[in-house]
Parts: C-alpha cells; sequence; structure tokens
C-alpha cells in the first residue's frame, strides 16, 4: 500500500458490532500464501446477500470503512487485514478493534482508527448516502460534509 498522509475518499458503513476476522474472510480462503488477491473473499459470505451494505451502489469504490464496536475480534489471521486493503479500504474507523487485528492492519499500512461511538455514529449518519470523508494523520481530523470535523489521536 502507498503511504498516505491524508486521503480522501468515500465512506462506507457497516453498521455491525464484534464483526469478527471468520465473518471478514472465512477459513476456506486461507490456503494462500500471497498477501493480494483477497479483496474477492472479503466478507464472502454476507455479499451472497442482496441486501449486504457493501453491496449498495453509493458505497461503490469506498476507500473509509465505518464499522461498530470489537471490529476485528477473533483468531489472529492477517488475511483479514489484507482482504480489506485488497478491497480498496485504506481507513477503518471503529469504536474498537480486536487487538490482534489492529496490530496486523498497522503493519500493512491499513490504518484502523478509534473514536467515540458518538462520533462513529454521527460519521454513519453523515455518509449514508456515499459521501466522503478526508482522514488527515497529520491534524489527525476526520473532516467530512459541510464543516464536520471530528478529531482522533
Amino acid at each position: 500500500m502507498k503511504p498516505f498522509r491524508r486521503v480522501t475518499a468515500r465512506a462506507a458503513v457497516l453498521n455491525r458490532a464484534d464483526v469478527d476476522t471468520d465473518q471478514i474472510i472465512p477459513k476456506q480462503f486461507l490456503k494462500r500464501i500471497e498477501r493480494t488477491g483477497y479483496g474477492e473473499f472479503l466478507f464472502f459470505d454476507w455479499m451472497k446477500q442482496p441486501d449486504f451494505e457493501l453491496r449498495r451502489p453509493e458505497y461503490a469504490d469506498a476507500g473509509i470503512l465505518l464499522a461498530g464496536r470489537n471490529f476485528g475480534s477473533g483468531s489472529s489471521r492477517e488475511h483479514a487485514a489484507w482482504a480489506l486493503q485488497d478491497y480498496g479500504f485504506e481507513v477503518v474507523i471503529a469504536p474498537s478493534f480486536g487487538d490482534i487485528f489492529r496490530t496486523n492492519a498497522l503493519k500493512i499500512g491499513l490504518v484502523p482508527i478509534v473514536l467515540p461511538a458518538e462520533a462513529v455514529e454521527l460519521l454513519m449518519q453523515t455518509v449514508a448516502g456515499g459521501a466522503s470523508l478526508t482522514v488527515d494523520l497529520e491534524t489527525q481530523q476526520v473532516t467530512g460534509p459541510g464543516d464536520l470535523v471530528v478529531p482522533f489521536e
């Protein structure tokens, strides 16, 4: 992944808590040793459902994922971070992350940002129609439509 200081991208909403690494990428896709090509298997079982959030046209080509608490919990599989990145996400914003997932994401340049649940909910409401957000690592801010500014550490 190309390093960035600031990224502006469409944001997708996955308003589900406790999304574990098995849901992010099922075990049957872990036999490969490459770190690429996993994007097509992201949320594999959920993607079969016609009403799954990430299948919505307004979230096409999203580069930022807004998720519920405890995102990436479960096993230590690095493949979960690889799949998110390969799908096109550069940033995941959630109230909390599984510790191992967070470490794996940081290692590959997928930026996990922790925000209070209320701030994540505000961002989710703001981008529900497919709006873009800007994540600025230098100023440590997420900005969006209008005057929306959410600081992070």
